[in-house]
C-alpha cells in the first residue's frame, strides 16, 4: 500500500452527473475555446478524439471525448501478443453451457506481487467479443499495485465492483477512488492503472461487450428513484508527465497485447466529452418496494442497463440489493422461488444475503442460468414462513447481480475450480411437503 496513493485518494474532487458533457483542465488554458481541433492546440498539446460509439449513432447514445495530451496516442511501437493468464473472452467454448445451479467460494489468495491485471480470473460469459455482443464475468484478487504499466480494453467497458480493499484508478481522464460498496466504470478503450489503497484487494468485474451501460428508464415509477444521475462522479483532469518506460497492455478480440512506450500514456492535460470513467456509491441507491403486499420483481433494483436490440431485454443489467425496509402484509418477504428466462450471476460485497443463510459469502458468487429453478434455501424458507410480519430493516448485507438475456457459459477453470461448491444443490434439500387436500 502506498501512503501517497491513500492521501491522493482522500483529496480527490469530482465532476458530477451521469452521461453529462463534462469538461476539465488540469492546467488553466489547456482547453481550446470555440473549437475541438484548432490549428495549434493550447500549450503545445495534441488534440485527439476518443470515440466510444459510431459517429452516426443517435445523440442520446453517442459517446465521445476530446483529449488534449502531451503526446498523441499514435506515438507508440508495435504491440505483440502476451500470455492471457487466467483471462478469457467470448465466445466461451471450453465447456458446455451448464443448466445446473453453481456456486463458488471466494478466489484463493494470489501469489505475492500480483497486481489487478495479473489477478483477473474469468468465470464465464456469453456472446462474442469481436462482434461487440454479450458480456464476461471476471473476478480479481491482488496484493500489489500496477507499476509502470497500464491497461485498456478494446473489447468492452469494465464495471469494477470492489469487495475487499479500496482502489485508486489512474485513468487518462483523471483519478477515481473506488471502495467496497462503490462501483467504478472504465469505458471501452480508456487506459488506466490500478493502485491498491490497502494491503490487498478483491472483487468482481463485468466486462460489457455491448451497448454502454445507461440508467434504466423509470416508467410508472416517475421522474425520481433508483440511481440518481447526480450521484455519479467523473474525474477531473490529471496528467502524468513521465519519460520512463511504461508497458501498455491492450485487450483486443479476446487476447492481451503489449507494447512498451517511452512515456506514460496517462498524459491528458485537459478533456471534454461524454466518454468518461465514473464511480457510484451503491448506498445512495433509492430502493423502491411494496408498501402493501407481495413485492415487485427484482428489476426494481436495476442500477445500470446495457440495452439490446429487443426493447426491455437487456444484454446485461447491473442490479443491487441495497439496505431496505420490508413491510409487506401477508407476504413471504425473501426473494421468491422462480425460474427466469434471464441468466443471473450474483455476488456478495458484505454481510449476508436474505435468501441464503449459509454458504453464500462475500467474495463468492452463484450462477443460475436461464430457467434453472432457484430461490431461498430451506433454513430461510422455514424462518420466513413463521416470522412475525412487523416492519423489518434489511441493513446487514450488500449483494448485487449481473443479469443477462443469454446463457452464461462457465470457463473450464471455473467449472473445475477447487473453490466451486460441489454440494450447492443441498441447500434446497429438506424442503418438506406441506400439501393437504
Amino acid at each position: 500500500m502506498s501512503e501517497q496513493a491513500r492521501k491522493t485518494a482522500e483529496a480527490l474532487e469530482y465532476l458530477t452527473g451521469f452521461g453529462n458533457e463534462h469538461s476539465s483542465e488540469a492546467v488553466p488554458g489547456a482547453l481550446p475555446v470555440g473549437r475541438n481541433s484548432p490549428q495549434r492546440s493550447p500549450l503545445g498539446l495534441y488534440a485527439e478524439q476518443l470515440s466510444g460509439s459510431a459517429f452516426t449513432e443517435p445523440r442520446r447514445h453517442n459517446r465521445r471525448s476530446w483529449l488534449y495530451r502531451i503526446r498523441p496516442s499514435a506515438a507508440h511501437p508495435p504491440f505483440t501478443r502476451i500470455d492471457n493468464g487466467a483471462l478469457r473472452s467470448a465466445p466461451f467454448t471450453e465447456a458446455p453451457a451448464d443448466p445446473n445451479r453453481l456456486r463458488w467460494n471466494p478466489l484463493p489468495d494470489p501469489a505475492p506481487g500480483t497486481d489487478f491485471l495479473a489477478g483477473l480470473w474469468t468465470l464465464g460469459g456469453n456472446g462474442d467479443a469481436a462482434q461487440r455482443a454479450g458480456m464476461a464475468i471476471h473476478l480479481y484478487a491482488a496484493n500489489a499495485s500496477m507499476t509502470d504499466r497500464v491497461f485498456s480494453d478494446s473489447d468492452g467497458e469494465l464495471l469494477i465492483v470492489p469487495e475487499r480493499g479500496a482502489l485508486l484508478l489512474r485513468t487518462e481522464l483523471g483519478l477515481l477512488a473506488a471502495r467496497p460498496g462503490e462501483v467504478a466504470l472504465i469505458p471501452r478503450g480508456v487506459r488506466f492503472r490500478v493502485e491498491l489503497l490497502d494491503d490487498d484487494a478483491r472483487g468482481y468485474v463485468c466486462e460489457n461487450y455491448g451497448r454502454p451501460f445507461e440508467l434504466p428508464d423509470l416508467g410508472p415509477i416517475g421522474a425520481n428513484g433508483l440511481a440518481a444521475a447526480r450521484d455519479f462522479r467523473a474525474p477531473v483532469a490529471a496528467y502524468e508527465d513521465s519519460e520512463r518506460p511504461t508497458e501498455v497492455v491492450n485487450k483486443f478480440c479476446g487476447n492481451l497485447w503489449s507494447a512498451t512506450y517511452d512515456h506514460s500514456p496517462l498524459d491528458v492535460v485537459a478533456w471534454h466529452g461524454t466518454h468518461a470513467p465514473y464511480v457510484y456509491d451503491l448506498r445512495k441507491f433509492n430502493v423502491i418496494g411494496s408498501i402493501s403486499y407481495d413485492h415487485p420483481d427484482p428489476s426494481i433494483f436495476t442500477v445500470l442497463t446495457s440495452p439490446s436490440n429487443t426493447a426491455g431485454l437487456a444484454g446485461v443489467d447491473f442490479v443491487v440489493f441495497a439496505p431496505r425496509w420490508l413491510v409487506g402484509e401477508d407476504t413471504f418477504r425473501p426473494p421468491y422461488f422462480h425460474r427466469n428466462v434471464m441468466s443471473e450471476y450474483m455476488g456478495l460485497i458484505e454481510g449476508a444475503y436474505d435468501a441464503k443463510a449459509e454458504g453464500f459469502v462475500p467474495g463468492g458468487g452463484s450462477l443460475h442460468n436461464m430457467m434453472s429453478a432457484h430461490g431461498p434455501d430451506r433454513e430461510t424458507f422455514d424462518k420466513a414462513s413463521a416470522a412475525e410480519l412487523k416492519p423489518q430493516k434489511i441493513d446487514d448485507g450488500l449483494a448485487f447481480m449481473f443479469e443477462t438475456r443469454w446463457p452464461i457459459t462457465a470457463t473450464a477453470q471455473a467449472a473445475g475450480a477447487d473453490h466451486l461448491q460441489r454440494a450447492y444443490d443441498d441447500v434446497w434439500q429438506g424442503l418438506e411437503r406441506h400439501f393437504r387436500a
